[in-house]
């Protein structure tokens, strides 16, 4: 029923370098400022939530600036990871997060541009339990 999905071996080393990256905002060695947020997207970054809801990229900076503005911890494992290349220098990495008993299909559309990659989209999707 499911695809197989096996990333060619061309695309390894990127793949390799954007699992590092995921799940995104989840690394504060990264940064936690506005500033750092803003840098790690495109101005046209958005996302649909695991809720089905849409988010700006305004929305969600200021929940990620709030959120690590505090002590806060994160347990999950991350796998299944997938990465193809849709344009020149455009990026589709996919992936499962799961999170205690809630498991989620992950996407996220990458830019690589001169200064680093940028997140073009995201989006989460629930899994549900049969």
């Amino acid at each position: 029923m499911e695809p197989l999905r096996r990333t060619p071996p061309d695309l390894l080393p990127i793949q390799t370098e954007l699992v590092a990256l995921e799940p995104i905002f989840h690394h504060p060695e990264l940064g936690t400022t506005r500033d750092d947020y803003e840098a790690m997207t495109e101005p046209e970054f958005w996302e649909v939530g695991a809720s089905g809801r849409r988010y700006s990229r305004e929305h969600v900076i200021s929940t990620l600036v709030l959120r690590y503005s505090q002590p806060y911890e994160e347990r999950w494992v991350k796998d299944d990871f997938f990465c193809q290349q849709l344009a020149m220098d455009l990026y589709l990495l996919t992936y499962t997060l799961t999170e205690g008993r809630r498991v989620t299909r992950r996407m996220t559309l990458w830019r690589r541009t001169s200064s680093g990659w940028k997140i073009v989209y995201h989006q989460g999707t629930i899994v549900e339990r049969p």
